[in-house]
C-alpha cells in the first residue's frame, strides 16, 4: 500500500509541475501563470486538454500541454504530442498547389477536369482557383456523404468514395465564382490533383516538399486510418460526467487529415519570414485574398483567412473533427503568433488563443471586442388576442430558410419542431431574442412581413414573407409516402407515416420527423424537402437543401412501395 501511494504521489508531482513546459528569455513565470490560467479548467489528470505554442519571430517563446493525451493509459499532453488538426491541413493543401503552379506544372485557371476527368461537366468551368477559395460551387463531400449513408468519422471514408459521389453530381449551388461558400470538396480535389501532377501520393509530396525540409519530423498527412502514430493525442466527447472516444477514421487528405504539433507549427510560422520553403513568391501567393466574379474581394486567401482582432490584422484558420479542435493565428505586424490544438470537442481553441494573445500583447491591441449592450427595454403584456396576430410561418423569398412563430405561454416564441426559444415581447410587433429583433408588420399588400435584425450590426436585416402554414390531413399526407432514389447518391429514401406524422427513413440513421413547413415543403434533421409534382397533381420526388447542400433531387419510385434492405 505504501508503495502504490508513493507512485501516485510522484505521478501526481510530475503533474502539476506542467508537462514538458519550456519558456524563452524574456517569457517571464508571471507571463506564464497568466496563460497557464488561461487553460487551468482541463489542466487535470481526469480531463482532456489542449497544447499550446507561443511563438515570435517563428520561434517557441513558450510551449506547454495540458490535460491528458490518453484518458486510457494517463499519458499526458504536452508541446510533442501528435494532434489531428482537421481544417488546419489546408494551408499546406493549397501550398503544395501553388508550389506546382509556380514550377509551371499547373496553372489555377485549369479547368479541374483537365487533372480529374471523373468530375461531371455541369456546363461551366470549375477552375483550380475556385476550389482553394470555395468559390466552386460543388457541394460539401462530407454532407453529400452523410445523406449517401456514411457515419461519420464511424465508418471508413477514402478518396476514392469522394470522387465516387462527386462523379455522380448533376447541379452545383452555384455558378462558379457567383458565391462563396466552404467546401472540403475542393481541398480533397486539390490534394487528388497534386497526385495526378507530381506522380507521387500526396503524402510523399508534402512530406519531400514541404515538412522534411522544415524540419517537420512530427507532420505528416495521414492516409492510412490504421496506421499506428507515436504520440498522439485521441478525441473525446463529453458523456456526462466522463468522456468518451470521438476519433476520425478516414482515409482522405487535403480537406483534413493533417498530423503535427504545435512545435511543428512553430517552424511553419517561421517560414512565413524566412521564406526557406517557395520563396516570396509561395508566400504572397498563399496570402493572396480570393476575388468573385463581380470584383467583391474575399477574406478567405489559400487555407488562410484574414481577419482582424483588437485592432491588429490576423492571418489564420482553425479545424474540428470528431473530438478535434484547432486553431493557428498570426499577428503577422507583431510577428507574434499562437497554435492551440485540442482533443476535447467542447473547446474553443480560437477564444483560447485570442486570449493568450490578450495577455502576450497587452498594450498594442485596441480595446477590447465590445460585449452586446444589455438590452434593457422594458418588456410590454399583450393579450392572448393581439399575440395570435403575428404568429404564423415566414419564408425568406427564394430561399429554403424559414422562421416559425407561435403564440405561447405569454409570448411568442420561434419553434423548430418540438422546441421552442421565447421571444420578448419589446413593443407591438417587435420581439427581441438573444441577439436579434423580430418585427412582424403588414406590408403594403396587407400581407404580414417579418423583418430579422442583428442588434448592433450594419448585418443588412433579412425579410421574411407570410406564407401559410401547411396542416396536411392524412389524405394529404399519404400522397407523400413512397420510395425515393436520387442519382446522385446510392441509398433509397423512404418517407412513411405514423401515429399521423410524416418520417423520413434510411439506413444507419434513426428516423427523422418531417414538420411541415408551406404546401409541398417539411423540414427535418436532414434538411428541408420540397416536394415536386407533376401535371395532374401527383408528388413526383423532391428536392434536399442543407447549409452545403442545395436542391439535391430525389424521384419517386414509380413500381409502389417496397421494404427496406
Amino acid at each position: 500500500m505504501k508503495r502504490t501511494t508513493g507512485v501516485c504521489l510522484v505521478m501526481a508531482f510530475l503533474f502539476l509541475a506542467g508537462p514538458a513546459a519550456s519558456a524563452q528569455e524574456g517569457w517571464s513565470a508571471e507571463l506564464a501563470a497568466k496563460v497557464d490560467k488561461v487553460f487551468a479548467g482541463m489542466d487535470k489528470p481526469t480531463s482532456p486538454g489542449c497544447a499550446l505554442a507561443a511563438v515570435r519571430d517563428g520561434r517557441v517563446v513558450y510551449a506547454r500541454g495540458y490535460g491528458m493525451a490518453n484518458l486510457d493509459h494517463d499519458i499526458v499532453i504536452t508541446p510533442s504530442t501528435v494532434f489531428h488538426v482537421a481544417s488546419v491541413s489546408k494551408q499546406f493543401t493549397a501550398a503544395a498547389i501553388l508550389m506546382l503552379a509556380g514550377e509551371g506544372k499547373l496553372s489555377l485557371d485549369d479547368d479541374v477536369r483537365k487533372h480529374i476527368p471523373e468530375l461531371p461537366d455541369f456546363g461551366t468551368t470549375i477552375t483550380i482557383r475556385h476550389l482553394i477559395h470555395h468559390t466552386s460551387g460543388l457541394r460539401d463531400q462530407w454532407e453529400l456523404l452523410i445523406l449517401a449513408g456514411w457515419r461519420y468519422s464511424l465508418d471508413l471514408i477514402t478518396d476514392d468514395d469522394v470522387l465516387q459521389v462527386m462523379s455522380r453530381q448533376k447541379d452545383l449551388n452555384f455558378r462558379p465564382g457567383a458565391e462563396h461558400l466552404y467546401c472540403n470538396t475542393g481541398y480533397t480535389l486539390l490534394a487528388t490533383i497534386v497526385k495526378r501532377v507530381s506522380g507521387q501520393t500526396f503524402r510523399e509530396f508534402t512530406s519531400a516538399r514541404l515538412f522534411k525540409p522544415l524540419g517537420m519530423t512530427r507532420t505528416f498527412f495521414r492516409d492510412d486510418h490504421a496506421e499506428i502514430i507515436k504520440a498522439q493525442a485521441y478525441g473525446y466527447v463529453p458523456n456526462g460526467d466522463a468522456f468518451k472516444l470521438s476519433v476520425t477514421n478516414f482515409d482522405t487528405a487535403g480537406a483534413t487529415s493533417l498530423h503535427t504539433t504545435v512545435e511543428d507549427l512553430a517552424l511553419w510560422d517561421r517560414n512565413f519570414y524566412d521564406g526557406r520553403v517557395g520563396g516570396q513568391a509561395l508566400l504572397v501567393d498563399l496570402l493572396k485574398k480570393g476575388v468573385l466574379g463581380n470584383g467583391e474581394e474575399l477574406p478567405y486567401a489559400s487555407g488562410l483567412v484574414h481577419g482582424t482582432y483588437r485592432g491588429l490584422a490576423t492571418v489564420g484558420h482553425g479545424g474540428a473533427d470528431a473530438g478535434y479542435r484547432s486553431d493557428f493565428v498570426r499577428f503577422p505586424t507583431e510577428r507574434f503568433s499562437v497554435v492551440c490544438l485540442c482533443n476535447l470537442s467542447t473547446s474553443n481553441p480560437g477564444e483560447l488563443t485570442r486570449r493568450v494573445a490578450d495577455i502576450v500583447l497587452e498594450g498594442k491591441l485596441g480595446p477590447a471586442p465590445a460585449q452586446p449592450a444589455a438590452d434593457d427595454r422594458p418588456v410590454i403584456a399583450l393579450t392572448a388576442e393581439e399575440l395570435t396576430r403575428y404568429e404564423g410561418l415566414y419564408c425568406q423569398r427564394g430561399t429554403e430558410n424559414y422562421r416559425k412563430l407561435v403564440a405561447r405561454n405569454g409570448t411568442i416564441e420561434t419553434v423548430w419542431g418540438q422546441y421552442g426559444t421565447a421571444l420578448r415581447t419589446v413593443g407591438r410587433g417587435l420581439f427581441a431574442g438573444r441577439t436579434t429583433d423580430l418585427f412582424v408588420e403588414a406590408g403594403a399588400d396587407g400581407r404580414r412581413r417579418l423583418t430579422e435584425t442583428v442588434r448592433g450590426s450594419t448585418v443588412k436585416p433579412v425579410v421574411f414573407e407570410a406564407v401559410d402554414l401547411y396542416a396536411p390531413t392524412p389524405a394529404q399526407a399519404a400522397e407523400y409516402t413512397g420510395i425515393y432514389h436520387s442519382e446522385e447518391i446510392e441509398p433509397a429514401y423512404r418517407v412513411e407515416v405514423t401515429d399521423g406524422r410524416l418520417y423520413l427513413r434510411r439506413l444507419k440513421v434513426a428516423p427523422v420527423t418531417l414538420e411541415p413547413l408551406d404546401r409541398d415543403v417539411f423540414r427535418g434533421s436532414s434538411g428541408t424537402l420540397r416536394f415536386s409534382r407533376d401535371a395532374r397533381g401527383r408528388v413526383t420526388g423532391f428536392t434536399l437543401s442543407n447549409g452545403r447542400i442545395r436542391n439535391l433531387r430525389f424521384t419517386k419510385d414509380t413500381i409502389g412501395p417496397r421494404p427496406l434492405p
